[in-house]
């Protein structure tokens, strides 16, 4: 995909991890607890606590690293993501305004690490066992860089636009926060918990369908191949896919591979009001 090069004046990044010692987390540790989020809706930060309390030599974070310049070109992932994340502002605001709702937009912050240990302001702590996941306490993307390459693996690509769709997806969970629907969904979450799992299904399917939606307002800077790239990642973190049919379907809380793959798709028709429907639970 060809995004412009990003400007630091309008995006907002931090780095909150440190570098892992040698013999701290494994790619197969990652993928275990990744699979933990995505699949079976564990709380990030408690899945983190867990894969933390085994692991030996893992390096504790120090400060956030607020020079943004330095850290999106700590990398070539660092620099797509914020590439990624620029985009993403300058659309999601475009499309607030444009429906009268502009004073109601507000940027997320996206913090990048690697290999280390972030600490979050609301959501507590994790390790990048825990996969990329949004913090609505602190309004913050929280992204292990070192997940793209296990990424890679389960979808079998390492095209760009597959790592633009998890980036856009954890954006779209921001888009909740922002129009309420987050809250709507956690408030239905805690009056019916028999029902907890399917409502979760909801909200990721809308998020799935958001990242859609971003990708569908920028079509003239995609490239060929990109479409299948994130059609393919998407069905790649299918609950059905990841579990191998371990799991029950009452029990899925991020959608099949099917039901993913149609949510990006619906919303690559470049119209979000066609997501509001998918978390319609009035």
């Amino acid at each position: 995909m060809r995004l412009n090069p990003f400007n630091t004046d309008n995006i907002q990044v931090r780095s909150s991890g440190g570098a892992g010692k040698a013999g701290g987390i494994g790619c197969g540790t990652i993928i275990i607890a990744a699979i933990g989020y995505f699949v079976f809706g564990l709380d990030p930060m408690q899945t983190a606590s867990t894969v933390e309390s085994v692991q030996q030599g893992s390096q504790q974070a120090g400060p956030a690293n607020t020079d943004e310049e330095a850290i999106c070109n700590s990398s070539e992932y660092a620099r797509e993501a914020c590439n990624g994340l620029q985009s993403l502002n300058q659309t999601w605001a475009r499309t607030f305004q444009e429906q009268g709702y502009a004073d109601s937009f507000r940027q997320p912050t996206l913090d990048l690490f690697r290999n280390g240990r972030v600490t979050t302001q609301g959501c507590g702590s994790a390790t990048s066992a825990a996969g990329p996941f949004y913090c609505p306490a602190d309004e913050t993307i929280y992204i292990d860089t070192s997940f793209y390459d296990q990424l890679a693996q389960m979808a079998g690509n390492r095209g760009d636009f597959a790592r633009y769709y998890v980036l856009a997806h954890e954006y779209g969970h921001h888009i909740q926060t922002l129009t309420g629907v987050s809250q709507q969904i956690r408030s239905a979450q805690a009056q019916n918990r028999r029902q907890a799992n399917q409502l979760q299904v909801l909200m990721e399917l809308q998020a799935d369908c958001y990242a859609g939606v971003w990708a569908g307002k920028n079509r003239n800077l995609i490239e060929p191949g990109d479409i299948e790239e994130g059609m393919e990642a998407a069905a790649a973190i299918g609950d059905d896919r990841l579990t191998g049919g371990r799991v029950s379907s009452e029990n899925f809380t991020h959608g099949t591979s099917a039901q993913r793959s149609q949510a990006l798709r619906l919303g690559l028709q470049g119209d979000d009001r066609q997501c509001d429907a998918i978390t319609n639970i009035g």
